[in-house]
């Protein structure tokens, strides 16, 4: 674990306010949410249970979570308020982890669980169980006077909680692949059984489908959503890139379209319909509406801030767009690009209006699939504005998503090798 890095025990989390960065209330923790492991890996921290004020209990993700401290929680005020559902894969740390009986796995003495602590890793978001604070003798008499020694050991110093011992099925197969890049564990998921890949979906939380759905074939993501609840369904459409989700939407029957549409956020919505209303391979067709942008009074603190969100593809976090309000897509008017070598070079207190890359024609959104090609092999480019022709940026291509479009339609199929030994 980073020195310094807080250990919070789960017992003083319970009944604390959550707020959002303005500092209004939007709820109170009711329970933790984890993910157990194989082995004696420690479980994931996934997020809270909060209850709203309506007493909905909503699931907030700890990628959601500012801060954890002074007896409260701060989020980045972006909360789903769909109705929390309890999936396969996951446990409920007041529900279901505390005064479970386990044994220490040295002396094979039973003891219940009291209490569990959670930490931050280093260097990232993730947050892991890793201590557990148990009480020693049997669960009656003793236990309910008060007596019986107690103490503090780490996660893997205890048995009976781990994904084998529980004898569980999609979950561990998820837990056995965790660590998969989400490509590999779409390959995964195409060579499975219709019927397990349909639980398999279920058990994932929705960005992690969301990753997944962007790398499998077609069909395969056709008949994944298809059976999932439309809410759901929503919901990960919205946590998928808007390109990838506009294309996925566009092979949908127009009624199932529009169901999912209509429950998904009027902004997500809109820009969905924005997409889907170029031609497929065009530049508007392949562009994301979610580049970065900002305005020229903006400072090279601003931006490299933003870049280093870890949420965005290395393409997208390569450079900014500068442009005048409004700055979402449909922006003003756009001003120019800032890369991020640029970013590095200059002072944190540079505005990046003084540092933009206007002498490259940005993409119209009508450009066919070759043009963008050329353009992104002629100027080395990894993204592209797209551009409108009263100069609002609309938003950026991405390489990716070219070579998405030139690859054969069934390249994800094709199993690629790389040879160790190969020139």
């Amino acid at each position: 674990m980073a020195a310094g890095a807080p250990r919070i025990f789960v017992s003083h989390l319970s009944g604390v306010a959550v707020f959002d960065p303005n500092g209004d209330q939007v709820g109170r923790v009711r329970d933790l949410v984890v993910m157990l492991r194989v082995g004696h890996r420690p479980p994931r921290l996934l997020g809270l249970v909060v209850e709203l004020p309506t007493r909905r209990r909503i699931f907030l993700p700890m990628t959601r979570v500012i801060s954890i401290e002074s007896g409260q929680v701060i989020t980045t005020g972006v909360l789903n308020v769909r109705r929390f559902e309890q999936r396969p894969t996951e446990r409920l740390v007041f529900g279901d982890l505390l005064d479970r009986r386990v044994k220490l796995m040295e002396t094979g003495e039973e003891v219940t669980v009291l209490d569990v602590s959670v930490q931050q890793l280093p260097a990232r978001r993730d947050w892991e169980v890793d201590r557990v604070f148990v009480r020693k003798g049997r669960k009656g008499g003793a236990f309910r006077r008060g007596r019986g020694e107690t103490l503090t050991v780490e996660w893997s110093a205890i048995t009976g909680m781990s994904l084998e011992e529980q004898g569980q099925g999609a979950e561990t197969l998820l837990a056995t692949f965790e660590q998969l890049r989400a490509a590999d564990l779409a390959n995964m998921l195409h060579h499975l059984s219709a019927k397990r890949r349909a639980e398999v979906a279920a058990a994932l939380d929705d960005d992690r489908l969301a990753d997944v759905l962007e790398e499998l074939p077609e069909d395969d993501q056709i008949e994944i959503l298809g059976k999932l609840k439309s809410e759901r369904a929503a919901d990960v459409l919205e946590a998928m890139d808007p390109d990838d989700a506009a294309d996925l939407l566009g092979e949908l029957p127009v009624e199932e379209r529009e169901r999912l549409l209509g429950l998904m956020k009027p902004g997500d919505a809109a820009d969905m319909r924005r997409l889907m209303a170029y031609e497929e391979r065009t530049a508007g067709g392949l562009m994301t509406t979610e580049p970065i942008v900002l305005r020229p009074d903006a400072t090279v603190a601003d931006a490299l801030a933003r870049i280093r969100n870890p949420d965005l593809s290395p393409a997208l976090a390569a450079q900014v767009y500068v442009c005048r309000p409004p700055d979402e897509t449909p922006t003003g008017k756009y001003l120019g690009t800032v890369h991020f070598q640029r970013l590095l070079r200059d002072p944190p207190y540079s505005l990046v209006s003084a540092l933009v890359d206007d002498d490259l024609q940005p993409l119209a959104p009508d450009a066919a699939l070759p043009v963008v090609a050329g353009f992104f092999a002629t100027y080395d480019m990894v993204a592209a504005p797209v551009v409108d022709e009263s100069g609002s940026l609309l938003g950026a291509v991405t390489v990716d998503d070219v070579l998405d479009h030139m690859l054969p339609d069934d390249w994800r199929e094709t199993e690629y090798h790389l040879d160790e030994g190969a020139a």
